[in-house]
């Protein structure tokens, strides 16, 4: 499976912003996908995660009730809706994803991913 990110940008604290990872090669397998994120001088971590079916959705806790994780499956894109953004939300957002059996479940740790894709940067200015 090949991940593209895109639409990351500049947005002023406060703002909305809404990231896209496009998925190609054996899409036909079920797989579910997940965002990570690293901002400078951090380690990667965890934001978020949607299972095959996209009935199943998990949050980091610094992004709970703020970013919106969805899937248009006819379309093999994953979104991440990001808003009332913070300073300490830039980083460099990665989509990543795993071929799986179950239906409904989400994958949280950088371990259980198999494919990433090249990352997308969102700046948010103060």
């Amino acid at each position: 499976v090949q991940l593209q990110a895109s639409g990351g940008g500049l947005v002023q604290a406060g703002g909305s912003l809404r990231v896209s990872c496009a998925t190609s090669g054996r899409t036909g397998n079920m797989y579910a996908v997940g965002w990570f994120r690293q901002a400078p001088g951090r380690e990667r971590e965890f934001v978020s995660a949607i299972s095959w079916s996209g009935d199943n959705t998990y949050y980091s806790d610094s992004v709970k009730g703020r970013f919106t994780i969805s899937k248009d499956s006819a379309k093999n894109l994953v979104f991440l809706r990001m808003a009332s953004l913070e300073p300490e939300d830039t980083a460099v957002y990665y989509c990543a994803a795993r071929f799986t059996s179950y239906l409904d479940y989400v994958y949280t740790r950088q371990d259980d991913y198999h494919y990433w894709g090249q990352g997308t940067l969102v700046t948010v200015s103060s």
